[in-house]
């Protein structure tokens, strides 16, 4: 099994751009299936073809494997990719890192999309104004002081959220702030001042090889209007 085949949606960065750049840091052989010819077609086939088969993208298929969910394969490629502790204990704290940041993604997704995500944005806007209220007023402080709490009671002290190394809750950190700045940079360039820890590894996950490559790269989607993340400038406040 020496290659990695990526389906997720070719024109979003989304939930998939965890596993991206996971895959982009430690420079693995990965395709990323519907941004290739016939992708889209190929996506939606693959997903009925067996009994255990993935609700929705992302899901990647690793020789026989298909496995879904992010945070799901994260623990699958974390080790594989050395982006995480030998040991179990502290994979399965990695493991917890990540499933945190996944419910942080829902909320942050829910600002704009509060009431279903079959409705336009437009169709709910006094209900995201509600929303982004709260969640840049409660949790997006919450959730930044954790992982500033974090990084800062490491033992290693190494400026990692885990032992010496980077693993892939360092990433899935950066792409997290990543897309809160695009969505909300008001509200972020505040916020950020009471997470000092948290900016330096911002910048050196950026900093890494592959990843620097990887986000100066064509592979590297720009936010947009469809991702999980968009700017509202008036649920920016």
């Amino acid at each position: 099994m020496t290659g990695y085949a990526l389906y997720y949606w070719p024109m979003v960065q989304g939930r998939g751009e965890f596993l991206r750049l996971a895959l982009e840091d430690a420079g693995a052989a990965y395709r990323d299936v519907a941004r290739g010819a016939n992708g889209m077609a190929r996506l939606e086939r693959f997903m009925g073809r067996y009994a255990r088969a993935p609700f929705a993208p992302p899901y990647l298929v690793h020789g026989k494997r298909v496995i879904g969910q992010t945070t799901n394969i994260l623990l699958y490629l974390g080790p594989r990719l050395g982006l995480a502790p030998k040991n179990e204990a502290d994979q399965l704290w990695i493991h917890q890192l990540n499933l945190t940041i996944a419910d942080w993604l829902v909320e942050a997704h829910d600002v704009h999309h509060p009431i279903g995500s079959g409705l336009y944005y437009e169709e709910q806007k006094r209900e995201a104004k509600r929303r982004a209220a709260d969640f840049l007023a409660h949790r997006l402080p919450k959730f930044l002081g954790y992982f500033e709490d974090r990084l800062a009671k490491n033992p290693a002290r190494s400026g990692w959220l885990s032992g010496r190394l980077a693993s892939t809750a360092d990433l899935s950190l950066f792409q997290m702030v990543a897309g809160l700045r695009y969505a909300f940079p008001r509200a972020m360039a505040k916020r950020e001042r009471k997470a000092p820890r948290i900016v330096e590894l911002q910048d050196r996950v950026a900093a890494r090889r592959g990843v620097a490559a990887y986000l100066a790269s064509p592979r590297r989607i720009p936010f947009n209007a469809y991702g999980i993340f968009r700017h509202y400038p008036e649920l920016d406040r």
